[in-house]
């Protein structure tokens, strides 16, 4: 049974990158099924760091969205919206160009929180990171928990 409150419509997702950090990175939802939510990101100059690879907040970036967007399908967006409580991330690998792509998938889907793993690869598929998302589930009209 799929855990989507929202059945995920990929050119819906993309359709709300404009404007957006989502859209100045380059980040693309690319498929959803009943276990996960898949995105991409470029590496290229707007996501490198100084040397030339990947600069890993970029990846948190990925993460964070991906994650963010996830928990958004799963609440009624009449009565909740979703914020990020926590994020973290282990850099695995280095990546100097191509696409990252970034698979969420939900660890706890509760009432007040949720929280995603999140492994981001490369064009191989060989790991590049590793992020942990918490998401805090807020009723529409009060104000998110302070960061």
């Amino acid at each position: 049974m799929s855990f989507w409150r929202t059945a995920p419509d990929i050119d819906q997702l993309n359709s709300m990158r404009n404007n957006t950090i989502l859209e100045v990175l380059d980040i693309r939802f690319e498929r959803a099924d009943e276990q996960s939510l898949t995105a991409s990101m470029v590496v290229d100059p707007r996501t490198h760091q100084p040397f030339g690879l990947l600069h890993g907040g970029a990846s948190v970036v990925l993460a964070e969205s991906v994650g963010s967007m996830a928990s958004h399908l799963c609440v009624d967006t009449n009565k909740f919206y979703c914020v990020g409580l926590e994020v973290n991330a282990n850099h695995l690998r280095g990546v100097r160009s191509g696409r990252v792509t970034a698979v969420a998938t939900p660890v706890h889907i509760g009432r007040t929180t949720h929280v995603w793993d999140i492994r981001l690869s490369n064009a191989e598929g060989k790991p590049t990171c590793i992020s942990r998302l918490t998401m805090a589930v807020v009723p529409v009209g009060e104000n998110p928990p302070a960061r």
